[in-house]
């Protein structure tokens, strides 16, 4: 997959500055892969890709994925997971957070209350 080349090279490159979170993406298997925290957001705004927020999308801002990238995020707590697409940029702020979601992923993750989890994420498409 050509894409996935492209992916890897933007996270590396991502890396290079100064980076908020040891949080590395390591290929298994020949898949894209990503370990370290996961936090949601439910507020109306506009996505850095022009797109109005939708809390109740399966949606989510990563660093440095492209806007499209379909990625599987696991709750390394319970097992469960979810495909969200990225839409916009973040999270911001550090404390080792890899990926922002929308709430409605969230909620299916059963991270709500607990607003923080590990997490793996798994680039899937673009």
């Amino acid at each position: 997959m050509k894409w996935g080349a492209v992916v890897l090279a933007v996270a590396i490159a991502a890396c290079g500055g100064k980076a908020t979170t040891t949080a590395t993406m390591t290929t298994e298997h020949g898949v894209l892969v990503q370990r370290g925290l996961a936090s949601w957001y439910g507020e109306s705004q506009m996505t850095a890709s022009g797109e109005r927020f939708d809390r109740h999308a399966y949606t989510a801002a990563h660093r440095s994925l492209p806007f499209g990238t379909r990625v599987r995020v696991t709750n390394q707590h319970n097992g469960r997971s979810v495909v969200v697409r990225i839409n916009d940029r973040g999270p911001y702020g550090g404390h080792g957070r890899i990926i922002d979601l929308s709430e409605a992923a969230a909620r299916d993750l059963h991270m709500i209350d607990a607003g923080v989890v590990p997490v793996t994420l798994e680039v899937m498409s673009r």
